[in-house]
């Protein structure tokens, strides 16, 4: 990882590590660290999609369901089988990954459209087994009672649960930025940029892709399983392929091409709602317009205008 990455994800764990403080002294309630470990999980899966969108080129329609197989797969483990909360995290992420390896084999085989609706296939074909395999995942309704995640005998909840989210969160933070700015992320941008001049170049185009599509089917896993853990109950409505939209909203509006932009965007997305309850049922207007004020003035998103704020804050500087 390059010098200022280093920096900036050292400076980034300090601001997770004092916040809750610093919400505490404005007078915020616990909600709002709830609210970030939701920021937590959504960051996750964010930097997952940014990594195969923005940095490979191929469009998922439905990586909600990775999150969702993550989810059920430490519900349905711990409640029915008894089995360890981090067994099943695991074993969660041992199926989403050999879920992606099914659906990626055929599917990026495709491009443009054709894979974004290959992908929207397969995310509503789990989004129906959620909801109509009632004997197994409890239907519509769902089922709790999910045992919290415990580490060394103490229960992992409220503010520890926090930290624990996003100790995850920026490991795998760290993980994305190894990857884009190693010989895997330059493959990656080739790809991205032409397939074709890539194949020429020896780069192994079909390898690449399946790994990197697999590898953000696990980052929806780690996410599913942390959401499960910390709500104690699931169904269908968060796994949906709504969901996988708002996920793809989350890195277009964060920047396509960043991985700090997909936890930005996630940030945003997240918080949005609380924001924007007095829409009540139309809130769904205020994502259309955000997203297209972003996509029309800000084409690099949020990590763009960021950029940009910089740039200009430092000629300013030194023209002072």
């Amino acid at each position: 990882m390059a010098r200022m990455n280093k920096i900036h994800v050292i400076g980034f764990s300090l601001v997770i590590a004092l916040l809750p403080f610093i919400l505490q002294r404005w007078g915020a309630t616990a909600y709002y660290v709830d609210v970030l470990v939701f920021v937590a999980i959504h960051s996750i899966l964010a930097m997952g999609l940014a990594l195969l969108i923005g940095f490979a080129g191929q469009i998922s329609l439905g990586h909600a369901a990775f999150y969702g197989i993550g989810a059920y797969a430490s519900g349905l483990l711990t409640t029915r089988a008894s089995c360890s909360p981090w067994l099943a995290i695991v074993a969660g992420v041992i199926i989403a990954g050999l879920t992606a390896y099914v659906i990626g084999v055929p599917s990026l085989k495709l491009h443009g459209h054709y894979l974004a609706m290959a992908t929207l296939g397969a995310g509503v074909i789990v989004s129906v087994v959620f909801n109509e395999a009632v004997w197994l995942t409890g239907g519509p309704s769902g089922f709790g009672e999910i045992p919290p995640l415990t580490l060394l005998g103490i229960e992992v909840n409220n503010i520890s649960y926090y930290y624990f989210s996003w100790a995850v969160a920026i490991a795998v933070l760290i993980l994305s930025l190894n990857i884009v700015n190693s010989r895997v992320g330059r493959a990656l941008r080739a790809i991205r940029d032409s397939e074709l001049a890539a194949m020429s170049s020896g780069i192994n185009t079909s390898r690449f892709k399946l790994q990197i599509f697999v590898l953000s089917g696990i980052y929806g896993s780690i996410a599913g399983s942390l959401y499960a853990h910390f709500v104690t109950f699931i169904n269908p409505p968060p796994f949906d392929v709504f969901f996988s939209v708002k996920l793809l909203m989350m890195v277009c509006i964060g920047g396509m091409q960043s991985i700090w932009g997909a936890i930005a965007g996630a940030a945003l997305l997240t918080f949005l709602p609380e924001w924007l309850t007095f829409l009540q049922d139309f809130d769904i207007l205020a994502y259309g317009v955000l997203l297209l004020v972003i996509i029309v003035f800000f084409p690099d998103g949020l990590s763009g205008l960021i950029k940009t704020f910089i740039s200009a804050f430092r000629r300013t500087a030194i023209n002072i």
